[in-house]
């Protein structure tokens, strides 16, 4: 951190790890036919006309340069049940695609099976912001297709949102 706080970078996670945030799994396919994908924990919408969406790619992140070489990405919205996938698809294997079943966007990005929802985008823009980047899609396609509870991330731990009557 500056000089002009009065907290360090452990502070400043455990305080922001008391907001619980979705976990999605972000996936394109390089020009070579090789799926590649990243876990973000920070996504939101931004704006409905035009439709905009924004993840936050660390800058150390080796997944990032090749999704944004691609310049379309789909981001699909982990159901709770889908932790063991978010587990497999967070490492940094070559190989952590093996086994996942997907299948193709309209725009050419793998749709991950079983996902809650799915928001299928063009690259808009890319600003940095400190350590991250704010990446901007157009969406240009989305859909529910299992409505479900997602999967979410709180105080460090994976869990599921719970409805109060």
């Amino acid at each position: 951190m500056n000089d002009t706080t009065s907290f360090d970078s452990a502070t400043f996670r455990r305080v922001l790890g008391h907001y619980p945030t979705g976990v999605c799994v972000v996936t394109a396919v390089e020009a070579d036919g090789a799926p590649v994908g990243m876990v973000v924990g920070s996504f939101t919408s931004v704006s409905l006309d035009p439709p905009l969406v924004a993840f936050f790619p660390a800058k150390t992140s080796s997944s990032w340069p090749r999704l944004s070489a691609v310049g379309k990405f789909c981001v699909n919205v982990l159901a709770s049940d889908q932790q063991v996938l978010c587990r497999q698809l967070s490492g940094r294997s070559e190989e952590k695609f093996a086994g996942v079943s997907h299948r193709v966007s309209a725009n050419g990005s793998p749709i991950l099976d079983d996902v809650v929802a799915w928001i299928d985008c063009t690259l808009d823009a890319v600003h940095e912001a400190g350590d991250h980047y704010i990446v901007l899609g157009k969406v240009v396609a989305l859909e529910v297709d299992r409505p479900e509870r997602p999967l979410l991330f709180f105080q460090g731990n994976y869990g599921e949102f719970s409805l109060i009557a």
